[in-house]
């Protein structure tokens, strides 16, 4: 399947999808936020691909909305802004959802909801050039989608600062507040992402898929009904066909051959 806005490749068991709408600095507009629910969708459901890369072509990762639609947003019934935002919606609760994890290479700005892509993903890495921050406010509007992926990645008092000041911050300083993990020289931003991603895909991909499960599934639960439903999960391991080769492999001192069974 081709896309209007994104770019899809697959290469050593990692999708590389690259929002590619340069010319307006890749705006999380209707047809973008369609591209990327289905390209995320296509590789979590790909059996070779073990990790995602998630970037922007030209110098932004992604500015946020559309400004052109924030204007035609007044012409539109309630019913019809309803439906358009369950798009947004499906985006960015995939975060939750996906078994493979998400890498976000931050080549440039990352504004409004491009910040809530940075959180949504697993892992950030981000150029010394990046920028992010919560701007809504300067148009008028709350971060309502993306508010509870920044609010769990910088914390309750934080965010709050974030997005009552909608200051734009520096990568490094993105760091400090836990949006992204590592922050790169611009000119080694890709380098260091695709060896990050292939650490990744180097594991078993049944170990991390249920190590995702595990993390999500228990991140609301009660705490002492979280080691039971644990427990549970860990028999699919404890049975599986990669735990074996795993523990092979390390007392035959071979590289693994992964099946994800």
């Amino acid at each position: 399947m081709s896309y209007e806005t994104v770019l899809y490749e697959t290469s050593e068991n990692i999708a590389k999808i690259t929002m590619n709408l340069p010319d307006m600095r890749n705006p999380l507009d209707e047809q973008l936020t369609s591209d990327l629910i289905h390209a995320i969708q296509k590789a979590d459901s790909d059996s070779e691909v073990r990790a995602i890369i998630l970037t922007g072509a030209g110098k932004a990762f992604s500015a946020g909305g559309n400004l052109k639609d924030f204007k035609e947003y007044a012409e539109k019934s309630v019913p019809q802004l309803y439906q358009e935002g369950l798009e947004s919606t499906v985006l960015f609760k995939l975060g939750a959802i996906v078994k493979t994890p998400i890498i976000s290479s931050v080549n440039g700005a990352a504004l409004g909801g491009g910040t809530g892509l940075v959180a949504m993903s697993h892992i950030a890495i981000a150029s010394d050039q990046a920028k992010l921050g919560l701007t809504e406010m300067k148009l008028g509007l709350v971060p309502y989608v993306i508010l509870p992926w920044v609010r769990r990645a910088v914390g309750d008092r934080r965010f709050m600062e974030m997005m009552l000041t909608a200051e734009v911050i520096d990568a490094e300083k993105a760091k400090e507040y836990q949006l992204v993990h590592h922050v790169v020289p611009h000119d080694q931003l890709e380098e260091k992402t695709w060896e990050l991603a292939k650490t990744i895909a180097s594991h078993s991909p049944l170990a991390v898929g249920l190590g995702m499960e595990a993390f999500f599934a228990t991140e609301q639960m009660d705490f002492m009904r979280s080691f039971d439903y644990l427990s549970t999960l860990r028999l699919v391991s404890f049975k599986s066909e990669d735990l074996n080769e795993g523990a092979s492999a390390f007392l035959d001192k071979r590289k693994p051959i992964w099946t994800g069974k």
